[in-house]
């Protein structure tokens, strides 16, 4: 009786065991362990290890898309301009920013022959206030400094948009040096960053100003300004700091400029083909990381400052061994004299309880950081027109802060959009991937960081529309899920220790021929074609 009665049982335990079974395992939240840096009861720094909720693959897509957007536009002649924009953060509040204003034509004016385009990313550090104000402001002072050297002081005043609009009218006086001189432009941008930043480090000593009346000034009394409505709001763009990375394109007269500050980088990739039609991309850097550990900018703090200071203005890379990008906004810990510091911390900051941290031990002949940009040109053809068959015809240009750079390099990016522009699908191959979308070398990176990539082996992963978040997918793991997995389910403050911050702009341009390219499938069996 027992023997037969047991079959029944046997069989029902399987029936409700097997479901029971699946529905823990796949409801389960999964894990991973991971060392992290923390302090101590002493306050100093330890390493311990941590658990944490691992994402599954769809919340990290959502994550990867989530900022991400993009748009495109036509102009006569069949070009088609096309950008893509996407971030993911690292620090519990987004340090980074971005912006991009097109201003087109007036099509009501035969004259106007083309548009001024801007694209910005900022990478801010020490808060997001500074990187957040320039989001605002950057692009618009750029336009009124253009606006300034193309146009007589005697154009009447009117709105930002009309100035704009009377920059591509032909008829317009011009002085008699060519204000659209390629170094004029360049000078111009420049000057629209110095004096940009200018206004956001002064601004904290302009309301102080104004609320110093003789008596206080005559007893030497420093009023507590920490409760007025300016106090943070001009003090904390001030005191963090961001990097600025600016593209200028100027398609009336075929121009691109790009102004940097900081560690951000720009890179074009060129579409190059040979008589028999086979071609490659040449991978053009158009910016230099600007840190300490780049011999040019090495060699500029060191000139600015006295000869007895040259091994301490730069240490480990860094501006008096603190601060990574030797060029950048706000700052101003390193651009204040320190009387000027120890006044504005008491009078704005201390009453907020935010006070500020003193200036580095080394610190002695200010300013150590500017905001200055190094500003490159380049003669760049905007579509088909007049373009012999077989020149060169650039494609694209990436602007990305270095949370991109510190895991990709520059022929990696240039690779990566290429494919994505000729639609290849699925996981290819680290080195499958250089024969399907060959590069070639044309201006140097100039690196600003001691990086180590090790990108020879894995895969690479084209399945996002978004370019932008396809690269931001790559560099956080691409074809290696569980890798990218790991990676995007650090939460803050640790995430800070193993990415960063990461915003990357993508634009490119169409002839109008680009819809012959084929799209090509990959799988892991299926790594040898060719485009």
């Amino acid at each position: 009786m027992l023997r037969r009665a047991w079959k029944p049982l046997a069989a029902t335990t399987v029936l409700i065991g097997t479901p029971s079974y699946l529905y823990y395992t796949f409801t389960k939240q999964q894990t991973f362990d991971l060392a992290v840096k923390v302090r101590g009861a002493d306050g100093m720094p330890i390493m311990t290890n941590r658990t944490f909720s691992l994402l599954s693959q769809n919340v990290v897509k959502e994550r990867l898309i989530e900022n991400a957007s993009s748009d495109s536009f036509s102009r006569p002649g069949s070009t088609v301009w096309r950008y893509a924009t996407a971030s993911v953060a690292a620090n519990d509040t987004m340090e980074d920013a971005h912006a991009d204003a097109i201003i087109a034509r007036d099509p009501s004016d035969p004259s106007a022959s083309g548009d001024w385009l801007f694209f910005t990313v900022m990478d801010g550090h020490g808060g997001p206030h500074t990187s957040r104000l320039l989001s605002k402001t950057l692009i618009s002072a750029v336009v009124l400094e253009l606006s300034s050297l193309i146009h007589s002081p005697g154009v009447p005043r009117s709105g930002l948009l009309e100035k704009l609009k009377l920059m591509f009218r032909t008829s317009t006086p011009k002085s008699p040096e060519d204000s659209q001189n390629p170094e004029r432009i360049s000078l111009a941008i420049r000057n629209a960053f110095t004096k940009l930043d200018q206004e956001l480090i002064n601004a904290p000593l302009s309301v102080l100003a104004a609320n110093l009346d003789a008596e206080s000034i005559k007893k030497n009394i420093l009023p507590d300004l920490s409760k007025h409505p300016l106090a943070l709001q001009t003090m904390l763009p001030a005191v963090s700091g961001s990097c600025a990375l600016m593209a200028v394109f100027d398609t009336t007269h075929r121009h691109l400029y790009v102004a940097c500050s900081g560690d951000s980088r720009a890179v074009a990739g060129i579409w190059e083909e040979n008589e028999q039609g086979q071609g490659s991309w040449r991978v053009e850097v158009l910016s230099e990381d600007q840190t300490g550990r780049n011999p040019n900018e090495l060699k500029r703090i060191q000139s600015e400052h006295p000869p007895d200071e040259m091994g301490s203005v730069i240490r480990a890379g860094r501006v008096l061994g603190g601060l990574e990008p030797s060029r950048a906004f706000g700052d101003a810990r390193y651009k204040w004299p320190r009387e000027v510091q120890d006044v504005l911390n008491r009078a704005f900051l201390v009453g907020n309880d935010q006070p500020l941290r003193p200036p580095p031990s080394s610190f002695k002949t200010p300013p150590y950081v500017t905001a200055t940009p190094v500003v490159t040109h380049r003669d760049f053809d905007f579509g088909s027109i007049a373009r012999p068959s077989q020149s060169p015809a650039p494609r694209f240009v990436v602007l990305a802060t270095d949370g991109l750079w510190d895991k990709l390099s520059s022929e990696d990016v240039v690779a990566l959009v290429g494919g994505h522009l000729r639609g290849l699908k699925g996981v290819v191959s680290k080195t499958a991937l250089p024969e399907l979308v060959p590069t070639t070398s044309g201006a140097p990176t100039v690196e600003g960081k001691d990086k180590k990539r090790n990108n020879s082996s894995g895969s690479w992963s084209f399945e996002d529309e978004n370019v932008s978040s396809h690269l931001i997918r790559n560099a956080f793991g691409g074809g290696d899920a569980e890798s990218l997995r790991k990676l995007m389910s650090i939460p803050a403050p640790f995430a800070r220790s193993y990415r960063d911050d990461t915003t990357v702009t993508v634009i490119w341009w169409e002839d109008g021929h680009e819809g012959n390219a084929k799209t090509v499938t990959f799988s892991s069996d299926n790594i040898k074609a060719k485009l």
